[in-house]
């Protein structure tokens, strides 16, 4: 199999030949694993811009090409659309980003939002409408430039639980989701729904909304990938549960455990894509990130398994 047709087995609910895959929704360790970065393009015009978005379309092959990557994400639009005219669809899925749903509020509006879900819920959910009616038109100019798989990362969870009590995030949340998912499908993408935090209270209506796959069963809040799997695991594809937290600033021993744990409860059957729980970010140190893509290579095969 591919990189693109081991993901797209997870994400089926299949198990792939080999090797389990992988990917990030980001990878920020670029200057320290290849020595460059991507180009910033927000000032750029005409064919300084047009080498920028190729050298950015590259710069996401190489790192899929050395880590081993099944899914090449970029939130440019127009790096897809560059992605997809040099044919690396073949190889790898590529991917875009199309939520429109509430997530949890900033700070400064927190107060404010939670005020208007009791005193203004029908004009909220004017709004929710008009915001999925956006992903939706968003997510077909994705698809028509070459995406074939769509996250959707808004967050709707703190490491307590989520923001809403899941009698609201039934009534504000699940609904636009499901519309959302749904069209993305209807559409032609596979769908990846990430939040962060603990889902376990509204882990039964994030599946009913019909992703492909849930990301990033975070660990720092308690959620376990082995119940988790128990649960939903003929029902939804899984993916992360490497602890970010540990990447960084726990023993090897600790990481190695926590690693092997994610591959030993999200593995069977197939139906699980291993990441971390994030992303891998800036000021995570390389070697660890590193120890996680060679203890995959070493125990993340299905034909060594058994």
């Amino acid at each position: 199999m591919t990189p693109k047709q081991r993901v797209i087995a997870a994400l089926e609910l299949r198990q792939p030949d080999d090797i389990v895959p992988t990917f990030e929704l980001e990878f920020q360790l670029t200057q320290e694993l290849l020595g460059k970065d991507f180009i910033d393009t927000r000032n750029l015009t005409g064919a300084e811009l047009d080498r920028a978005i190729g050298y950015n379309a590259d710069l996401l092959v190489e790192i899929a090409e050395r880590l081993d990557y099944s899914i090449i994400r970029s939130g440019d639009i127009r790096v897809i659309k560059r992605l997809a005219d040099m044919g690396v669809g073949e190889e790898y899925l590529l991917c875009g980003e199309a939520d429109g749903t509430m997530a949890i509020p900033n700070g400064q509006n927190m107060v404010q939002v939670s005020v208007r879900l009791f005193e203004e819920p029908d004009q909220v959910k004017r709004e929710l409408d008009a915001s999925a009616d956006r992903a939706i038109e968003w997510g077909k100019k994705l698809i028509d430039a070459g995406a074939e798989c769509l996250t959707m990362c808004a967050d709707y969870c703190f490491n307590t639980g989520p923001f809403l009590s899941p009698r609201m995030f039934a009534e504000f949340v699940t609904p636009y989701l499901h519309r959302i998912i749904e069209n993305h499908k209807r559409n032609g993408a596979y769908v990846i729904k990430h939040t962060d935090g603990n889902i376990m209270p509204i882990l039964d209506q994030l599946v009913s909304c019909g992703p492909h796959a849930l990301h990033s069963l975070d660990p720092q809040a308690g959620v376990d990938i082995a119940e988790v799997k128990r649960l939903v695991g003929d029902k939804v594809c899984l993916a992360g549960n490497v602890n970010c937290g540990l990447l960084q600033t726990g023993t090897d021993e600790e990481v190695k455990e926590n690693i092997l744990y994610s591959l030993k409860h999200g593995m069977p059957g197939g139906g699980y894509i291993f990441c971390t729980s994030n992303v891998a970010f800036k000021g995570m140190p390389l070697e660890r990130y590193m120890m996680m893509m060679e203890l995959r290579e070493k125990y993340g095969r299905y034909d060594r398994r058994g």
